[in-house]
């Protein structure tokens, strides 16, 4: 026998670790499960019990309605109220015995089988009230029909269950979105693939599909696995895996992930990883263990929902033996400690938190980033400082031109076209970028004669019956040319901001230079402005020289800067920040900065792509964009705040509520019946939900 959890009130909900459900945000307790060993994997089974649904609560609300009218109707209650007596006919009198068993076994038994689940697991809670509940009115009610004095209390027994049902469908329902994240992406993997077998295609079910298989994904449908393009251009929308908003264009080559929508054209993929390997498995992963790992301040209602069980037990006893001391009778006593354990239930509590981490965590993955830690997300509302990786996060990563410096009337488009045609046959980072900035600008890059690539120096070649020599100072000296003060000086300039110069030389004379730089990301920009307008000031740290890290941190306005540090010291540039009193965000690529990301107050991966096995981070950028960093520090904060007006409402009505359950102001003629009891925790619970779900018309732009 293996153990696992499960919910008192959603058997089908399980899983082998401690957490919370994913239908209701009910604490998980802790159960045996059966193995059955299949021919490919092994599955878990309850004991007993079938899983229950909105529908099933819906049903049995409606079944105990109709059974509860006539209870009421043929009660006591409506002569005491309106001395209005129903129509007697043969056996009307033993109707409300009746028809409040049956409304009891029926309606009640989910509590009471809750209950048990709870008692089982050693965490008693809410079911565990409810059935103390209805139980104690029901075999104080049994034990009246059968001679002791008393008045039964079958209407009582019959309209609190009744209305507990309700309460917990109508619960339901305003949350049954809040597990949209694992819902949404479960949903994004096709049934089918379209495989092309001998130069056919055909189509077959997803669970055939294998590594090396190549695929069709014809313009509008859903990509089944992870692969590569072999063939085929097209505009894919990868919005609701990784967040990124614009059409990301495909060409063989590219990189594919599992879920995305195709755009206008057919694409021809290679699968290369297939089930629990793919990225969109990897996201459902980290979403579930997002949604089970806790914040303090779940566990502060944790521990406040079972005193508050403990308190309600323990009020419940006491007030049982106050109005029998005052005299009061047994049937009125019965009543005040039914509601004493019906206003008392946890629910609303239990819910408080689970639901705005169930809804904040879809909204992560709505917006591109993934929680690994709930301790992270919450403790990045606390945040005052991001250090920042510079290189592949605040800049691109690669070579690209700046500047172009004129040596004397050369056009600067001509000596973009004349440097561009030399370096077009040239593999080097620096002449990529001088040719692909010819690109941007619409030249036309004409091939040269004689290449060659001239190691350690530069390049050469013969442009339009012209000697053209490309490269840094090393080229002046192979080409034995010196420049003119002004041009030396304009260089110079750029070399001080931490840039890297090419010379453009022509038959022996230098017509210019091209300056070149790791390139600021555009997104750059806005995320420090919006992290500066959220009181957090911004650092960067770079293994770069110091007149690299002074220039990116000028242009960027970044507060403070550590330059020429290696990855193994970034960890020890974080705790100097930490030594004065500030909290860190530290923002990196998760594999140099692995030591720095985990020694911060908050470590993010950012640029993860598809990759997102990255152990040493507490939240995911599943795209490379800083502008990220501000919406998580954003959510961070709202998220909280919905924590605390929940946790408030969920405590602070049980203050009032269980002393008016209890009797306090019976002397006034003040008292909570058990089935408004039971309408007051239902209108609690239902409150905490929909504040929960109101998290989602927050923006974090």
């Amino acid at each position: 026998m293996d153990q696992y959890y499960t919910c008192p009130m959603h058997p089908n909900v399980q899983q082998k670790t401690p957490g919370r459900c994913l239908e209701c945000g009910m604490e998980l307790v802790l159960e045996k499960a059966k193995l059955r060993r299949g021919e490919h994997a092994v599955h878990l089974e309850p004991d007993k019990h079938e899983g229950h649904s909105l529908v099933m609560f819906a049903r049995k609300f409606w079944v105990s309605t109709l059974l509860t009218i006539p209870v009421v109707l043929y009660s006591d209650i409506l002569d005491e109220l309106f001395e209005w007596q129903a129509p007697a006919f043969p056996g009307s009198l033993p109707l409300p015995a009746i028809l409040g068993s049956a409304i009891f076994f029926y309606g009640g038994w989910i509590f009471l089988i809750g209950a048990w689940r709870e008692i089982r697991g050693r965490l008693p809670g809410m079911m565990t009230l409810i059935a103390l509940a209805i139980g104690t009115a029901y075999l104080y009610s049994i034990a009246v029909v059968l001679g002791v004095p008393g008045k039964p209390l079958f209407w009582e027994l019959s309209t609190l269950i009744t209305v507990m049902l309700l309460g917990h469908w109508m619960e339901m329902r305003a949350v049954q979105g809040a597990q949209g994240a694992l819902k949404e992406l479960s949903k994004l993997l096709p049934d089918t693939a379209e495989i092309i077998r001998d130069g056919k295609p055909q189509i077959i079910p997803l669970l055939e599909l294998r590594v090396d298989d190549h695929i069709l994904v014809r313009p509008g449908a859903r990509i089944p696995a992870d692969g590569v393009v072999e063939d085929g251009v097209a505009d894919v929308n990868e919005a609701i895996v990784t967040g990124e908003s614009r059409p990301v264009r495909k060409e063989p080559g590219s990189d594919v992930i599992a879920g995305i929508t195709n755009g206008d054209g057919a694409l021809t993929v290679r699968i290369t990883k297939i089930g629990e390997e793919t990225f969109l498995s990897g996201v459902m992963r980290l979403v579930r263990e997002a949604q089970a790992s806790k914040s303090r301040l779940q566990t502060l209602s944790d521990r406040a929902a079972r005193y508050l069980t403990v308190i309600a037990v323990g009020t419940a006893l006491i007030t049982f033996i106050a109005w029998l001391i005052v005299g009061a009778e047994f049937g009125f006593t019965i009543e005040r400690v039914v509601a004493v354990l019906v206003i008392a239930c946890p629910h609303a509590l239990g819910l408080a938190v689970p639901l705005v981490v169930a809804i904040s965590t879809t909204m992560a993955v709505h917006n591109g980033f993934l929680v690994r830690n709930r301790l992270a997300l919450e403790a990045a509302r606390t945040i005052d400082t991001v250090l920042f990786d510079k290189t592949g996060t605040l800049t691109k990563g690669e070579y690209g031109v700046t500047d172009i410096i004129t040596g004397g009337h050369e056009d600067v488009l001509e000596i973009l076209r004349i440097a561009a045609a030399v370096d077009a046959p040239s593999e080097h980072p620096v002449a990529r970028a001088i040719v692909k900035q010819a690109e941007i600008e619409g030249i036309l890059i004409t091939p040269v004669q004689g290449f060659e690539r001239l190691a350690g120096k530069g390049s050469k070649g013969i442009f339009k019956g012209a000697e053209v020599f490309i490269g840094g100072t090393a080229i002046l000296e192979h080409a034995r040319i010196d420049v003119s003060a002004a041009l030396k000086q304009r260089i110079e300039e750029e070399k001080i901001k931490g840039k890297t110069v090419v010379y453009v030389l022509r038959n022996g004379n230098p017509i210019g230079a091209i300056a070149l730089a790791d390139l600021i990301r555009d997104e750059s920009r806005d995320a420090i402005k919006s992290l500066k307008e959220l009181g957090v000031s911004v650092g960067m740290i770079t293994g770069d020289a110091e007149a690299v890290a002074k220039r990116v941190a000028l242009e960027l306005g970044i507060d403070e800067y550590f330059s020429e540090v290696r990855p193994e010291e970034k960890s020890e540039k974080v705790k100097i920040l930490q030594k004065k009193g500030k909290k860190v965000v530290m923002v990196g690529d998760g594999v140099n900065d692995a030591p720095a990301l985990t020694q911060a107050d908050v470590g993010i991966a950012i640029g993860a792509g598809t990759n997102i096995a990255i152990e040493s981070a507490g939240i995911i950028l599943v795209r490379n964009d800083p502008r990220d960093i501000p919406r998580i520090i954003r959510l961070s904060r709202i998220t909280y705040t919905k924590m605390v007006q929940n946790l408030f409402w969920a405590t602070g009505y049980n203050v009032v509520a269980i002393p008016l359950a209890a009797g306090v102001l019976a002397s006034k003629g003040i008292l909570l019946q058990p089935a408004l009891a039971a309408l007051f925790m239902s209108f609690s619970t239902v409150i905490v939900a929909v504040n929960a779900v109101l998290l989602r018309r927050k923006t974090l732009i």
